[in-house]
This record gives structure tokens, sequence and C-alpha cells, in this order.
């Protein structure tokens, strides 16, 4: 007998690996002078949020089809504006990336991602540097470097940018779980875009308007609406399969979903893209730092399902997490005060049910879904 709810988490995991990876290699088409050749980032990326913002506007206002949030002028101004201007940035920084480095090497760049987040935690003290994620992290940042030598078309400009966008969106996340849930809002991705991708449009546009419109040519530009609104159409569903996803499952298969995609996307771009060349090199490194981002991936899982248990049951959980086999009688079944156990743990719930705009930094590898990256 087939079981539907399993197809239909399947379905939106597939669904999820195939939009991630597609919307990535859609603007790497679109942005390299090879092919498409629009090599204007900032454009494409104010395209995605100027269309992702009208559409939750007409979902919002006209269809509710959502509830907006209690949003005061004061939560705007110190919460949604410093958000959405790292936001605007990361999105900025990791397309302008597309024009100078491979979609493989930006892959195995974006592992740095928990390095970066748990940096900026420690340092906005939303986290405590230790010695078991620290080394996590050397591990992660050794393999990143054996990648990066093994780089054959290594760009220096194109590493930096990659890099720098992914500490704006480090800190975006840490802001986030700094300032929004602090003060109690939960923005789902619907209200995530409402009131997010209008902001980060208009801090785009004072970078657009100093380097790219100078350089724009109108008569040079080849735009073809169906291309640019096909695009922005895919980035806005990959938001909503992200959401799908983190509904139906929790936070050990988001994880391992998203490295599958990684390695799905770093094949796929040597296929598409034949001048990216992959060296072995460059797979040892990743490996490594994979590696790391699993075993780091483990510690937060665990300190999350440890924190939801009272501190007399944590060494018999423990226990029960290192056995290898279980028989029928060992299978813990929860009471009504403590639900743990299960295939998915009230915890893994608790972290997944964040927006994926505004993803915590306890989803902060995989849960990295931006608009138009």
């Amino acid at each position: 007998m087939i079981n539907k709810p399993l197809v239909l988490t399947y379905l939106c995991l597939l669904i999820y690996i195939l939009l991630s990876s597609g919307v990535i290699l859609y603007n790497k088409w679109v942005l390299s002078h090879k092919y498409f050749n629009f090599p204007f980032p900032i454009t494409l990326t104010m395209i995605h949020m100027g269309f992702s913002g009208l559409v939750a506007f007409f979902l919002v206002r006209v269809f509710k089809v959502v509830t907006p949030v209690k949003m005061t002028f004061e939560i705007y101004a110190t919460c949604v504006v410093p958000i959405s201007a790292f936001f605007a940035s990361s999105l900025w920084f990791g397309n302008t990336a597309y024009l100078h480095i491979s979609v493989a090497f930006i892959q195995m760049l974006k592992a740095l991602m928990p390095v970066a987040t748990f940096i900026m935690a420690v340092l906005c003290g939303t986290d405590k540097a230790r010695l078991d994620v620290f080394l996590n992290m050397l591990l992660v940042s050794v393999g990143v470097v054996v990648s990066s030598y093994g780089e054959i078309h290594f760009n220096i400009v194109g590493t930096l940018y990659q890099v720098t966008g992914i500490f704006a969106e480090a800190l975006r996340l840490v802001l986030t779980q700094v300032l929004l849930q602090k003060k109690g809002l939960t923005l789902n991705p619907i209200t995530s875009l409402y009131y997010i991708a209008p902001c980060s449009f208009v801090f785009l546009f004072v970078p657009w308007y100093l380097l790219e419109k100078p350089v724009m040519e109108v008569s040079q530009i080849q735009f073809n609406f169906w291309i640019f609104f096909s695009n922005a159409l895919c980035a806005l569903a990959l938001n909503f399969s992200i959401f799908l996803v983190i509904a139906r499952t929790g936070a050990v298969t988001i994880r391992v979903a998203g490295v599958l995609k990684d390695w799905i996307l770093i094949a796929l771009s040597t296929v598409i893209f034949p001048e990216s060349t992959i060296t072995g090199l460059n797979i040892i490194g990743y490996a490594i730092a994979l590696c790391g981002v699993v075993m780091y991936n483990y510690i937060k899982v665990r300190d999350v399902r440890a924190s939801q248990l009272p501190p007399e049951s944590i060494p018999d959980r423990i226990s029960k997490d290192w056995k290898l086999e279980k028989k029928s009688s060992d299978i813990y079944v929860p009471n009504n005060n403590n639900n743990i156990g299960g295939n998915i743990s009230a915890s893994e719930l608790n972290v997944d049910e964040e927006a994926p705009l505004i993803t915590s930094s306890r989803l902060s590898h995989v849960g990295r879904t931006q608009i138009s990256k």
C-alpha cells in the first residue's frame, strides 16, 4: 500500500532540489557573458525583489491569502530595515560572484556558511565559543582552503564577492534571531516577502544607480521578458518549496537534502557549463569541508534536542541515541508531558517552523534561502 504522506514528502524534497539547483544554474546562464550575456547582477536581483514583493502584495492585500502581522514603525525601522539591508547585500555579492567563478566552486565556498554563522553568533552574543564547534569550523575551513587551492580557474575577486556574501547572510541570520524572534514576530514566506522584498529593493537601488546604471546601454541589453519573468518566477517558487519542505520534514532531513542538492548541482554545472572544471583536489577539499558541516549539523540538532529535555533525562536520551540496534521493547514512547521521540521530535519541528526568508542560524547551511541565489 502506498504511503501518500511519505510520497508527498519526497515529492516536496525533489521539487526543492530541482528548483534550488535550477535557480542557481539559471542565474549563472543569464549573467554569464558566454550565454545570455546580461552582466548586471544588481539589476537581476532587483527584478527578483520587485517581482516577489509585488506577488506578496497581491497575496496579502488583494487576495488576502494570509493576514499581515502587526508591524509598527519601530519594529520595521529597527528589525526589518537592517535585516533587509544584509539580505540585499548577500544577494548582490552572491550573484556578482557568478560573473567571476564557476557554480561548482561557489557551492564549495558555501560550505563556509556554518563557519560564518558561528563567528557572527559568537560576536553578537547569541552563541558561545565551544571547542567541539570550533574544531568542526576549523575542519570546514581547511577543506575550503584545499578546494580553493585545487581550483584551476581561481579568481580572487569572485571568491571575495562570494565570501562577503556568505558573511552578510550569516549576519542577517543572527540579526533575525536577535531582533525579530526576541520581539515575538513570526513571518511566513509570504509575509516575509511582503515586508523584506520591497525594502531590499530600495537598498539595492543605491549600488545599482552608482555601479550599473552608468554602464548600461539600452541598445546593447538583451531584454527578453519571458527569460526574466520565468527566472523571477522560479526564484519565487523556490521560496515556497522550501516552506513546504520545512512543514513536512525535520531538521535532519532538510540538511541531508541540502547536501544532496549541493553534490547534484556541482555535477550538473560541469555538464551545462563545460568551462567549469573540477579537479581531484576540489573534490577532496569539498569532502573534508562537508565532513565538518555534517558534524556541525549533528551537534546543533543534538543541542536543540537536549535543550527540550528535563536535565535528569538527558543521560538516558544520550545512551539511547548511541544504540545502533533497538528491540521493539526498547522503543521510547513519549508521555504527554515530554513529547520527544518518534521520527521527528518536537524540537526539530520548532527549528523548522521558521519562514525560509528569515531562517535562524540553526538552519544556516541548508536553509539559506535567498530568492535569487
